[in-house]
């Protein structure tokens, strides 16, 4: 959940590394760091509280320079948000590291290190890495060597980045449950980094290093290694995102930008998979037919937003007559699992980082699946290279913490897959050919919806005393609840919780007076006239009701803000309500003047169990 950034360059790379940590703001920002390597090749280090302007100011004020330095912007695990916690960590003068991930055994280390005489600065599990390297450093001056015999005693997740004085033209890097790319720049530049992203201004060629694999980086040349020391030659991937598509510009917040890009990028995650009220099967790839016919359920595992995401399409792919279980990733992966026969994983990731994620994938029952299909965002990632077959969301990058086209773009692909297996499952082309111009219509309708941004903005000017709220809906709008309580207490800091609207007489409805706002979508489906009781018992204590209806519906409530939706398809019109919801966080953040893009504790990738 936190961001590295390195370089070996023939030039100064303090602006570089300050880029970079910029591009991985997202990722994790309560302190930043940076460590060179200076002229007389002695370590500088400098770190700040805060965000990334802070230090790039310390470092102007400071006016170092050097050729070769990593750098760290931390989402904090072990250790309060301090100057004494922030990355780079060092040992002495002797060797500087920034890491992500957690060390499970930082514990014992840091107690058989300080018998040794090592005083520790700070509460991190990453600093007893950069003494367990000093201390190897006294017998073995091979930079390379001792990273080896150091991460033999680590136990745990890592993406490190190492560098010393004694090897001044040198930076070693392993990757072990956590993210890291090398970047390849002209005039024989090398970068590191735990994200593409941060290395956009300076290159588009990558190599991926994957589970144990090492780099040791002598000046202009590159030498790869697998986790059991053999050698190989990397792949070098042409990584094609256009570097302007991370500003935010002429938007207000990253977050408001994304919620307005989801037309097309719905757009784009349809095309070349529908046409002419057909789904094109072949787009999605031979393997991933063949792994469809034989697919009879699914088992959805995912987290957060995403988690979301498989809770709304278990009720597609269940209208289709598939089994199918939704269960967060943190969970899965640690209870005894009974996996039925025939049954596909799936797994949905934004950034294809998640750690739970990833773990329950890699979980040893996993061979018992037909197969694994990845739904993700990022095609580098290690979710799509450790699945066996994946389709893509085309959201492009998303920077702000709380997911909006991507979460979007997760239901048009859940739509698409419940759609292919419904197929199987003996759905005629009449019935295809209405999901398939619903589909076709959503760009537009989402579109339709966004324009009620201004009438949102007013709404959200009367949640600026609110401390609590509630979200309610039923069937496939429950899990549309979720996600809209989710982004409401993500950037607002307003406790949010979403309960079936059935459930409110069952606990809930006792926290219901006039300073408990209730937030309901009011779709016109067979359910309708029930969510309308459960809103009657909500106005009978003295709730106040924010709605979200279809044009069609009939409220006869009192006191309540209602706002209509129009031409909505009942097939896509989960997608569609999410889009109000969205907006409806956005501007109760706004009025209550939080972060938005980067709110308090938490990070847009989370690579931490």
């Amino acid at each position: 959940m936190c961001g590295i950034v390195g370089a070996i360059a023939k030039k100064n790379i303090i602006s570089i590394l300050i880029e970079g940590l910029k591009r991985l703001e997202y990722r994790g920002y309560d302190s930043a760091g940076i460590a060179i390597l200076d002229q007389n090749s002695a370590l500088q280090r400098i770190r700040s509280i805060g965000k990334v302007q802070e230090l790039e100011q310390r470092l102007n004020e400071a006016e170092i320079a050097g050729h070769i330095g990593i750098a760290h912007t931390r989402w904090a695990t072990h250790g309060m948000p301090a100057e004494r916690n922030a990355h780079p960590h060092m040992s002495g003068e002797k060797v500087a590291i920034v890491h992500n991930g957690i060390i499970e055994n930082h514990a014992e280390l840091r107690a058989d290190l300080t018998a040794k005489g090592y005083q520790f600065s700070s509460e991190t599990d990453t600093e007893v890495i950069a003494h367990l390297l000093a201390d190897l450093l006294i017998q073995e001056q091979d930079l390379f060597a001792v990273v080896q015999a150091a991460i033999k005693q680590l136990k745990g997740a890592y993406a490190l980045a190492v560098i010393c004085p004694c090897c001044p033209q040198r930076m070693v890097v392993v990757r072990s449950g956590s993210p890291l790319v090398i970047g390849l720049g002209e005039d024989g530049a090398h970068y590191i980094a735990s994200d593409v992203v941060a290395l956009l201004s300076v290159t588009q060629q990558f190599i991926f290093l994957e589970e144990g694999e090492m780099a040791d980086i002598k000046g202009d040349q590159l030498s790869l290694f697998r986790a059991d020391g053999t050698p190989f030659k990397g792949q070098v991937k042409t990584v094609k995102i256009k570097n302007n598509k991370v500003d935010k510009a002429p938007y207000a917040h990253f977050m408001l930008k994304e919620i307005y890009e989801q037309p097309s990028v719905i757009a784009e995650t349809l095309e070349g998979r529908i046409h002419k009220g057909k789904l094109l099967d072949d787009s999605f790839g031979h393997q991933t037919k063949t792994l469809f016919d034989q697919t009879k359920q699914v088992q959805i595992i995912a987290c957060g937003t995403s988690y979301n995401a498989g809770m709304v399409a278990r009720y597609w792919f269940e209208e289709a007559g598939i089994p199918c279980q939704v269960e967060v990733a943190s969970e899965y992966r640690y209870r005894r699992k009974t996996i039925p026969q025939n049954c596909l994983l799936l797994t949905i990731s934004q950034s294809g980082e998640t750690a739970d994620t990833l773990a329950a994938l890699n979980d040893p029952t996993s061979h018992q699946y037909i197969g694994s299909l990845c739904i993700c965002n990022v095609p580098e990632s290690s979710l799509v290279r450790d699945s066996d077959v994946v389709i893509m969301t085309r959201a492009g990058i998303e920077i702000g913490v709380a997911s909006t086209k991507a979460f979007t773009t997760q239901l048009v692909a859940l739509r698409l897959v419940a759609l292919a297996l419904a197929k199987r499952f003996g759905l005629g082309e009449a019935a295809e050919k209405v999901i398939v111009d619903e589909l076709s219509a959503l760009p537009r309708q989402v579109e339709v919806a966004l324009t009620m941004a201004d009438s949102i903005a007013k709404m959200a000017q009367k949640f600026k005393n609110y401390q609590h709220a509630l979200f309610l809906g039923r069937g496939a709008f429950y899990p549309i609840a979720m996600e809209g309580a989710l982004k409401l207490k993500e950037i607002s800091y307003i406790h949010a919780e979403a309960y079936p609207a059935g459930e409110l007489k069952h606990g809930p409805l006792a926290l219901v007076d006039e300073n408990m706002p209730v937030v309901c979508a009011l779709p016109n489906d067979h359910l309708l006239e029930k969510v309308l009781s459960n809103l009657q018992e909500v106005r009978a204590r003295g709730g106040e009701l924010f709605l979200f209806s279809d044009h069609d519906v009939r409220i006869n409530l009192d006191h309540f803000q209602n706002l209509t939706l129009s031409d909505i398809c009942p097939h896509t019109a989960p997608i569609v309500y999410s889009i109000p919801l969205q907006l409806l966080s956005y501007y109760v953040a706004l009025v209550k003047g939080t972060d938005i893009d980067q709110p308090r504790n938490l990070a847009k990738s989370v690579t931490v169990e």
